[in-house]
């Protein structure tokens, strides 16, 4: 988003920030469709590993993915506490079960820096950016990313063969 103040343009972008053993991770707020309490999630047979089931959100289908599973981060068990974020990924809403949505924060976009090669493998493609902040930093995955064109198509047959069942 770019804003005109003063004669002056500079650019922001508004985040969801959300908690993932205990670090930062912010989501553009743009594709943020809702942010819903843990709910029972129905389990599909035969999904991909990363694919917690689909939960039934106002009629709607919505598969469900655990960030944790797909960024190779220690999994817990799910409670009442976690949140599913129901987001636009790659044209699709899909919830993300994240540990906590701790705020909104609007940020520049001077204060995203690119990942280092240092962090970066050919498997994290999926990492935009790093928000340094005086007092932490918040990682920015590209979550349009965090799936590959084949398992996108996969959670979408997975949903539309769930939504046809109903």
């Amino acid at each position: 988003m770019t804003t005109t103040t003063n004669n002056v343009e500079r650019s922001e972008e508004q985040l969801v920030v959300f908690d993932l053993a205990a670090e930062a991770f912010g989501g553009d707020i743009g594709s943020v469709r809702n942010i819903i309490r843990m709910q029972d999630i129905t389990r599909v047979p035969g999904a991909p590993g990363f694919v917690e089931g689909i939960i039934n959100l106002r009629g709607n289908v919505i598969p469900v993915i655990d960030l944790r599973k797909r960024f190779d981060i220690p999994v817990n068990e799910l409670h009442k506490d976690n949140r599913i974020v129901v987001m636009d990924i790659g044209g699709q809403d899909m919830g993300v079960v994240v540990d906590a949505v701790t705020e909104v924060l609007r940020i520049s976009a001077a204060a995203v820096e690119p990942p280092s090669s240092v962090i970066t493998t050919a498997d994290s493609v999926y990492l935009q950016g790093i928000v340094k902040m005086e007092s932490r930093m918040v990682i920015l995955p590209n979550l349009d990313k965090v799936l590959t064109d084949s398992e996108k198509g996969t959670v979408r047959d997975m949903a539309a063969m769930a939504d046809a069942a109903d």
